[in-house]
């Protein structure tokens, strides 16, 4: 009676380890996948040239546009902006006073989705005119170190030349 009992022949054995086997390690990767993709969020910001523009008259102010991107998997909240390392002195355009520099980022942050791009505007009023001011060194053909840093603590710098 015990001989009439058959096993499974070795070849299907072999298939279904191997199909069983290839199951797993596919549910394994996807698991895998999804764990590391949470750990390796980054952001990252790309600053294009700047466009710069001298208005003269009674209060000379230059104007400074960036385009900025957010190339990274994560979103930007930048939450300060620094100019040859010294704060810019408001974060709203509507108020310049001569020797001051002011920027367009509210004062909660400028946030920038990923893939997005934004632009941010900075007014820097020309010196005093008795030289005074936060920025009295700035003339046309100065170069100048702009720093934005993030709520993450990313520092993102480009260097611009006024004209």
């Amino acid at each position: 009676m015990l001989k009439i009992r058959r096993g499974v022949s070795p070849v299907i054995a072999t298939v279904v380890l191997v199909a069983v086997a290839i199951t797993i390690s596919v549910a394994v990767a996807y698991w895998m996948g999804g764990v590391s993709s949470s750990y390796t969020k980054f952001e990252k910001l790309e600053i294009n040239p700047a466009v710069c523009v001298y208005t003269g008259g009674a209060a000379p102010f230059w104007n400074v546009t960036f385009t900025v991107k957010s190339t990274g998997t994560q979103q930007v909240n930048i939450i300060h902006v620094y100019l040859n390392n010294f704060e810019v002195d408001g974060y709203s355009t509507s108020v310049l006073e001569e020797g001051k520099a002011v920027c367009s980022i509210s004062s909660s942050g400028l946030l920038i989705k990923s893939g997005e791009t934004d632009n941010i505007y900075i007014l820097i009023a020309a010196p005093k005119a008795d030289g005074t001011g936060g920025y009295k060194t700035l003339s046309s053909g100065t170069t100048v170190n702009i720093k934005l840093h993030s709520a993450n603590g990313m520092d993102y710098t480009k260097m611009f030349e006024l004209t």
